[in-house]
């Protein structure tokens, strides 16, 4: 059981390993998930990343329940608010994140899946935050999120009862971007994966940084930020391939600089 981290090209792939127990997640591997956001994060050669689970039957079913102790870690970690910074738990990480749902997406899966930017999920994938029926919330951004991302009314529906949707209502509702046959699902979220990472990663980065910093700024602000963002791109050697490439009529190759 562990958090795998395989990087091919400029592509990285973080697998929730522990099929055995739904790739439910407990303290040991929240740890080793932290670590691996982190080592995405700070390694400029990855562009893009996708996050799964392992097996046949979850993405990630949550937090493992019998490894945490009813009394949780001691008082002073809530003041520790950067320690283990997860995806979902506010680490700053701007490269693009896919997530490849591969079945049950349930508590915590829910709320990883939240923090992604883009989705794909099998015809059989579950979508659910339970926690409610667990005597706790949907923390780690499930509170702070769901309404962003869905209805009022099916946000807090989902969030109040802890009821589940199947893959066609998800997509009904804007949480996935598309259903993928089961047998098709690596290699669809590979093809993205390789769309992203042919795109130039500064731009992308800037980009996404934009888009969620909209949620918190008012529109004179944001774009006061798309201009200072904008003007610093125009310094890049990857807008002049760009241009070069565009001029030429081949495929841009960016460097990130």
């Amino acid at each position: 059981m562990s958090i795998d981290l395989l990087t091919t090209g400029h592509i990285a792939r973080i697998t929730l390993n522990r099929p055995e127990r739904m790739n439910a997640l407990d303290g040991a591997h929240y740890t080793a998930l932290a670590e691996a956001w982190t080592a995405v994060r700070d390694d400029d050669a990855i562009r893009a990343v996708v996050v799964t689970g392992s097996g046949d039957k979850a993405f990630c079913a949550g937090a493992d329940l019998n490894g945490f102790t009813n009394t949780g870690p001691p008082l002073s970690e809530l003041w520790n608010p950067q320690q283990g910074m997860l995806l979902n738990r506010g680490i700053e990480l701007y490269k693009p994140v896919l997530a490849a749902v591969n079945g049950y997406c349930l508590g915590g899966g829910m709320t990883l899946l939240m923090a992604t930017d883009l989705r794909l999920a099998i015809p059989s994938a579950t979508f659910a935050v339970t926690e409610v029926k667990r005597g706790v919330i949907a923390a780690n951004g499930g509170t702070q999120r769901i309404l962003k991302q869905l209805p009022h009314a099916i946000g807090m529906e989902l969030l109040l009862t802890g009821r589940s949707m199947d893959a066609e209502e998800a997509l009904h509702w804007g949480l996935i971007n598309r259903i993928v046959p089961k047998e098709q699902l690596d290699d669809a979220a590979m093809e993205l994966a390789e769309a992203l990472a042919a795109n130039a990663p500064l731009a992308m980065r800037a980009s996404k940084e934009l888009a969620l910093r909209s949620y918190d700024m008012d529109l004179q602000a944001g774009l006061r930020a798309e201009q200072m963002a904008n003007r610093l791109m125009q310094t890049t050697q990857d807008v002049k391939e760009g241009a070069r490439a565009f001029a030429e009529k081949r495929p841009p190759v960016f460097k990130g600089k």
